[in-house]
């Protein structure tokens, strides 16, 4: 049972970071899938419920934005693998996986065996799913914030950093879901 990893979330400016790990079948296909970031957001939102059917197992792990203020966003993210690995064995029926697959050079503090793939998300389908998963669950998370701060726009940015979204953070101060040790957010921390 092979495991692929992966996170969303990086570099925006507010939010959590959100991570998947999937444990697809062998014969699995599904066209179209690829790393989340190639793909548009209407062709991910087309992919997770196919991905989420034909599954064997897929679970999530957040880290939030006080422990990516508190830790650095790279702790954070490997903390939110981490924890994406760890809520697959708490699911009904889920197996554990044998091996971890994780997309990017760093592997994780967890007594699997792994191997951390550079560009994994174009090389691996089991870590392009997990891409998607990622991606999707943190824009629904973003979107959520949107109807709370509907001044910074989530909705449209998902919390990246565009011009528009630092146009309001300079306006308005920073909300408590940014990432307040982030450039563009700090500089406009108000006294």
């Amino acid at each position: 049972m092979i495991a692929g990893i992966d996170e969303a979330g990086r570099g925006p400016l507010a939010g959590p970071v959100v991570s998947a790990a999937v444990i697809l079948p062998h014969d699995f296909f599904c066209e179209g899938i690829n790393d989340s970031k190639k793909l548009s957001e209407k062709k991910r939102d087309a992919l997770f419920p196919r991905i989420m059917e034909k599954a064997i197992a897929v679970s999530t792990g957040i880290a939030t934005h006080h422990e990516i203020d508190a830790i650095n966003i790279l702790k954070a993210s490997l903390l939110s693998m981490k924890r994406a690995v760890e809520n697959l064995s708490v699911l009904p029926g889920s197996p554990v996986p044998d091996f971890l697959l994780i997309d990017g050079k760093f592997t994780l503090d967890i007594e699997i065996r792994q191997s951390a793939i550079i560009k994994g998300d174009s090389k691996s389908i089991s870590i392009a799913a997990a891409s998607i998963i990622a991606k999707v669950t943190r824009d629904a998370i973003m979107k959520e914030l949107h109807e709370i701060y509907p001044i910074y726009d989530f909705i449209r940015h998902k919390g990246y950093p565009t011009k528009a979204h630092k146009e309001a953070i300079s306006k308005h101060g920073p909300c408590p879901v940014h990432r307040l040790t982030f450039r563009g957010v700090k500089e406009d921390l108000h006294a």
